[in-house]
């Protein structure tokens, strides 16, 4: 088969494209008496919504570390002794072996522990939020054309 073969073919096939399209016409068209129908027909859009997961949310706690100093007041006894020189008064109590005298002395220590309190609460909850979006595709829609020949009287009722 050569060149001039396939575009030989080509043709015969236009051809017969030719042929089918105006035999349909033939088929399509209605002759009618008095009475005649035609149904215009036209698209529309049909939109469906759907969800899909975009992302997701994660809410944890994290423990961190923080040292904290605090100046806590402490108090300790202190002893003074004092001694003051006394002008040699008589005195009718005698001398003894010994004498004590026992002061206690004190002082605040610092005991540290720890306890939990509740500081805050997080919390996390959706909502839906509506917006809109816009949709363009191009719809076909059939229209009735009416075409007058010769002296033919045509009222257009709506």
């Amino acid at each position: 088969m050569g060149f001039f073969d396939l575009f030989n073919e080509e043709e015969t096939q236009k051809e017969n494209r030719k042929e089918v399209r105006e035999v349909d016409r033939v088929t399509d068209t209605e002759f009618a008496t008095e009475d005649a129908h035609l149904d215009l027909r036209e698209e529309q859009l049909d939109i469906d919504k759907y969800r899909v997961e975009t992302g997701d949310v994660i809410l944890h706690k994290d423990i961190i570390e923080e040292e904290q100093a605090v100046n806590v007041p402490v108090s300790h006894d202190q002893v003074i002794i004092e001694r003051k020189a006394v002008d040699h008064e008589p005195t009718d109590e005698p001398i003894t072996d010994e004498e004590t005298v026992h002061i206690p002395v004190t002082s605040e220590k610092i005991d540290v522990d720890k306890h939990t309190v509740v500081t805050g609460e997080v919390s996390a909850h959706k909502r839906s939020v509506e917006e809109t979006q816009q949709v363009r595709d191009v719809l076909h829609k059939e229209v009735a054309d009416v075409e007058a020949h010769g002296e033919a009287d045509i009222i257009k009722e709506d």
